[in-house]
C-alpha cells in the first residue's frame, strides 16, 4: 500500500509540474495566460521591485538548497527516499505558484521594444529554441527521473533504481548545462523587454549561474577526476571553439539536476 500511494503521490506531483511549468513560459512571455510577468496587478514601483525581488529570491533558494546532496541527506531523514524528488518538484510548483499570484508587473521604463517583423521572428525563434532545448535536456538526463516519476514507478514494480553513470549525449556533448543555456535563450529572448521583465530575467539568470556552481561542486564530489576532465573539455554554457567534443565513449556527466 505504500508504495501505491507513493506511486499515486508522485504521478501527481508530475503532472501537477508539468501544468505549472507549462503556465510558467507563458508568465515569462505573456503568452496565453490571464497573468504574466508585465499582466496582472498595480502597485508603485518600490513595492513591486521588493516583492518580486523577494519572490525570485525565494524561488532560487527553494530550487537550489533542496537540489543540494548534504540537504537530500537530512531530508530523506524526514520524507520518504522514494518520495524525495516528487516532494522537492511539489515544493517547486507551490513557489511558482506563489510568484504567478503574487508578482506585480513593473511596466516602465521599456529597456528594448523589437517592432520589426524580421527580428520579432528572430527573437521567438530563439524563445521557442531555449525551451525545446530544455525539454530536450530533461530527457537527456532522464527526464521520469528528474521529476521524480521514475523513482515511484520502480518502488511500485519492485525494482532497484539504476546507479548514476556518466555520459554526454547529443546537447551535453557540446555543452555541460544545455538545459540551464535553454532557459537563459527562454527568459531573454523577446521583443519586449519591459523593466519588470527584465528584473525576471537577470534575477532567475543570477540564479541559473549559482544553481550551476553549486551543482558543478555536487558533480565533482560525486564523480570526482572523471567530471573534471570532462569540465576541461566541454564549455559551461557555451561551447568551446577548437576544443575536442566529448564522444560518446568519454567520461562526462549530464547536469541540470
Amino acid at each position: 500500500m505504500r508504495a501505491i500511494f507513493a506511486f499515486l503521490y508522485g504521478l501527481a506531483a508530475y503532472v501537477a509540474c508539468q501544468a505549472v511549468l507549462l503556465y510558467f513560459i507563458g508568465f515569462s512571455a505573456d503568452l496565453l495566460v490571464p497573468k504574466s510577468v508585465d499582466v496582472g496587478g498595480v502597485a508603485p514601483w518600490p513595492q513591486a521591485l521588493g516583492i518580486d525581488l523577494a519572490l525570485i529570491v525565494l524561488f532560487g533558494v527553494q530550487h537550489s538548497v533542496m537540489a543540494r546532496q548534504g540537504f537530500k541527506r537530512w531530508w530523506t531523514r524526514v520524507v520518504p527516499p522514494v518520495v524525495e524528488r516528487s516532494t522537492y518538484v511539489v515544493a517547486t510548483c507551490v513557489v511558482l505558484g506563489l510568484m504567478f499570484w503574487l508578482w506585480l508587473p513593473i511596466a516602465s521604463p521599456v529597456v528594448w521594444r523589437v517592432e520589426q517583423g524580421a527580428g520579432v521572428a528572430l527573437l521567438w525563434s530563439v524563445f521557442g529554441l531555449g525551451w525545446l532545448m530544455t525539454l530536450v535536456s530533461t530527457f537527456l538526463i532522464n527526464h521520469f527521473e528528474l521529476f521524480g516519476l521514475e523513482q515511484v514507478f520502480m518502488r511500485l514494480t519492485g525494482r532497484a533504481p539504476a546507479e548514476p553513470r556518466l555520459c554526454t549525449p547529443f546537447l551535453y556533448r557540446y555543452v555541460r548545462h544545455p538545459l540551464y543555456l535553454g532557459l537563459l535563450l527562454g527568459f531573454w529572448s523577446v521583443p519586449v523587454m519591459t523593466a519588470g521583465r527584465l528584473l525576471f530575467a537577470g534575477g532567475l539568470s543570477v540564479y541559473v549561474l549559482v544553481g550551476v556552481a553549486f551543482e558543478e561542486r555536487d558533480l565533482v564530489r560525486q564523480f570526482g577526476d572523471r567530471y573534471r576532465r570532462y569540465r576541461e573539455q566541454v564549455g559551461m554554457l557555451v561551447p568551446r571553439v577548437g576544443s575536442r567534443r566529448t564522444t560518446a565513449g568519454d567520461e562526462a556527466t549530464p547536469a541540470g539536476r
